[in-house]
């Protein structure tokens, strides 16, 4: 599966983003979905996960509340609504998938946990 993330930009402090992840290729409901994001010198983390029905997700405890993943399979693909986003939200946002999605989506909150990359989407919050 090919995977492209769009959406990003440049936003104050408490705007609202909303990116998005076109995948294609194979069957899309076969494959878990995520986003990760990685900031300046920092090691990349889960953000966000969704089942393959998107009935099930999974959010890191500094998102909660604030981000909302979810996922159209009739059109394949992922997004990601941020809202109240922080400056600390600035990161490069990647969408990932793995076909390997045979347990809860909480399990799948590392990358190595997944196959396919995006090639990630700038997201920058200033104060």
């Amino acid at each position: 599966v090919q995977l492209q993330a769009s959406g990003g930009g440049l936003v104050q402090a408490g705007d609202s983003l909303r990116l998005s992840c076109a995948a294609s290729g194979r069957t899309f409901t076969r494959y878990v979905m995520a986003w990760f994001r990685q900031a300046p010198g920092k090691e990349r983390e889960i953000v966000a996960a969704v089942s393959q029905s998107g009935g099930s997700t999974y959010y890191a405890d500094s998102v909660k509340a604030r981000f909302t993943i979810s996922r159209d399979n009739a059109k394949m693909s992922v997004y990601l609504q941020a809202n109240s986003l922080k400056p600390e939200d600035t990161a490069v946002y990647y969408c990932a998938a793995t076909s390997r999605g045979y347990f809860s989506v909480a399990y799948y909150n590392t990358g190595d946990k997944y196959e396919y990359w995006g090639q990630g989407t700038l997201v920058t919050v200033s104060s």
